[in-house]
């Protein structure tokens, strides 16, 4: 294999950190790239130096593998071409626009790791927009950046696992929380038992943490369905339903979200093929089971992949990094590349037993009513997009927004994609993998003008008599 090969790694998150481990042991000296300045990615973020904190109140029962992930780092740093702060906005022709503060650069590759990470899902609700109202990462990054909560009276809503997390860490940050307003069904956690159990210990985790918040005399509602957020200027109050009737709570602040979906617009912009699937409700760029993508030297690893959790994406990083030497000439370990495989088999059944216990309400988009903004940005209606819908003849998401300027702000379809989807299929009467999904759009996230001045004049072809020069 050539000392040569450029190897570069998106995203420094558990995946991307051992990747670049695997790929220093082999003697590359990887480019890793990340938004962050610092290591650890959203589920190990790490406040900056000034806010420094303890790792059990930052992480808890994950503080032991926080801290050696990071020890790991500071042992390799030297031997990787680390760039913090970095936002990789495009990518074609295997090259990476990055931008560095009010820098651009352009950098080649001759191998990407794409380990982008999870946002999201968000459905919303009226009151929505409304100062205060927020989405579950967001109280969570409050919390752990800036050692910060989002309120003193919290109701965290939606579904997932992150709902109960970000609740645990907020009452041990010594925030009041509310209420927890599960939308999955009673009894999901009881059909969800089997593939839980392909993880006995995060199992037994999650149950603590539920025992913990009730201990607090924390309300733990299921089958709750979000009617409005009121307030005069900020949300106040938060009107809820459940089988039981309707609730009114007040509160300072509401984070919600329905669990996570890959971030996937560098894989769409590297022209890897998609597929839908059915589990996660969502499109997903195809890899094969060591993370090839179906563009040559590219590979797909951790939660932009396949939304598995951080340990699992520990290890789908070091398995792609492992697909990456084989590929360019260093025979691997079969014993570890199979010992990995199994073990993400594991995370997979897990994976499985928490999307059928936490799947997005089913009756969502048939209950959003017409005035409902559904894109912040564009400030576009379920009633708008129904009505495209009704009057165009729309079946696919591209064409709606085409048609409504749905995902054309400056989320790029990150916040509203989901919602949309949902109400398109409902509109139209299709599924969801019928409908499609939004295709990746340069750039990803928004950037200063004069990185686009940067792009079009280094694609700006030289002027024969400067060639020759």
């Amino acid at each position: 294999m050539s000392g040569s090969l450029r190897a570069v790694i998106v995203g420094a998150g558990p995946a991307g950190l051992r990747a670049a481990e695997q790929l220093v042991e082999a003697g590359l000296r990887p480019v890793l790239v990340d938004e962050a300045e610092r290591v650890g990615g959203q589920i190990y973020r790490q406040p900056p130096p000034a806010l420094r904190r303890d790792g059990r109140a930052l992480y808890g029962f994950e503080a032991g593998k926080a801290a050696a992930l990071f020890a790991r780092f500071e042992a390799l740093k030297a031997q990787l071409d680390h760039r913090p702060g970095t936002l990789v906005w495009h990518l074609e022709d295997r090259q990476l626009h990055l931008l560095r503060g009010a820098a651009t650069e352009v950098l080649p590759f001759d191998a990407l790791i794409l380990a982008t990470g999870a946002t999201e899902r968000v459905l919303p609700f009226p009151g929505w927009t409304l100062p205060g109202v927020l989405t579950l990462g967001a109280a969570q990054i409050a919390l752990k950046a800036q050692a910060s909560l989002v309120g003193p009276r919290v109701v965290f809503a939606g579904t997932g696992p992150l709902l109960y997390l970000v609740a645990w860490q907020y009452l041990k940050a010594g925030g009041q929380v509310q209420a927890v307003l599960d939308s999955a069904p009673p009894g999901a956690a009881l059909r969800a038992l089997p593939g839980l159990l392909a993880r006995p210990a995060m199992a037994a985790r999650g149950a603590w943490m539920l025992a913990r918040l009730r201990a607090a005399g924390v309300a733990l509602r299921q089958g709750a369905t979000l009617l409005r957020a009121e307030g005069a200027g900020r949300v106040e109050s938060l009107l809820w339903q459940d089988s039981v009737g309707v609730h009114h709570t007040p509160c300072d602040a509401v984070a919600f979200s329905h669990g996570l979906r890959s971030e996937t617009q560098l894989a769409d912009l590297a022209g890897c093929a998609f597929e839908f699937d059915p589990l996660d409700q969502a499109w997903r760029p195809k890899r094969d089971a060591a993370g090839r993508s179906s563009v040559a030297g590219v590979y797909l690893a951790g939660d932009g992949a396949a939304v598995l959790g951080a340990d699992a994406a520990e290890l789908a990083g070091a398995r792609a990094a492992l697909a990456l030497l084989q590929d360019h000439g260093q025979p691997s370990s079969a014993d570890q590349a199979g010992r990995l495989q199994r073990r993400l088999q594991a995370q997979q059944r897990f994976r499985a037993g928490l999307e059928r216990m936490a799947a997005p309400p089913a009756q969502w988009a048939a209950e959003a009513p017409d005035d409902l903004i559904v894109c912040r940005c564009e400030e576009v209606t379920a009633g708008e997009l129904r009505a495209c819908v009704r009057d165009t003849g729309a079946r696919e998401l591209n064409r709606l927004k085409a048609q409504t300027r749905i995902g054309m702000g400056r989320c790029q379809g990150r916040m509203c994609g989901a919602a949309a989807a949902r109400l398109l299929a409902d509109a139209a009467g299709c599924s969801l993998a019928e409908v499609g999904r939004l295709r990746g759009q340069p750039p990803v996230k928004p950037v200063p003008i004069a990185a686009l001045a940067d792009l079009q004049a280094a694609s700006r072809p030289v002027p024969q008599d400067q060639a020759d020069d």
